[in-house]
């Protein structure tokens, strides 16, 4: 599995149009639009879930960069996010 970051979406995108348009590249886990909690507007970002790397690969290679309803589009291997506080810890020296 491959999780991709998907950056600079159309804010009327759902779930179901991500997966729709990464679809034409390979089989989809999962494809999630991320909403704004309060105001529950998409953020204009979201992830994907690709079942095959090479399908990923290729996603990246045909879509990153390039608009979609004007918007230019970030699509990148997703990393994870640190978790919050970090440094120190453990007993010195």
């Amino acid at each position: 599995l491959t999780k991709l970051f998907v950056g600079g979406l159309p804010w009327k995108f759902e779930d179901q149009d991500l997966k729709m348009f990464f679809g034409k590249f390979g089989d989809i886990e999962s494809a999630k639009i991320i909403y704004d909690r309060e105001t529950q507007r998409s953020r204009g970002f979201g992830f994907v879930i690709m079942l095959r790397a090479e399908d990923a690969r290729r996603a990246i290679a045909e879509v990153n960069q390039q608009e979609i309803d004007g918007r230019p589009v970030t699509v990148k291997i997703a990393t994870e996010r640190p978790l919050p506080g970090g440094g120190g810890g453990g007993p010195p020296g």
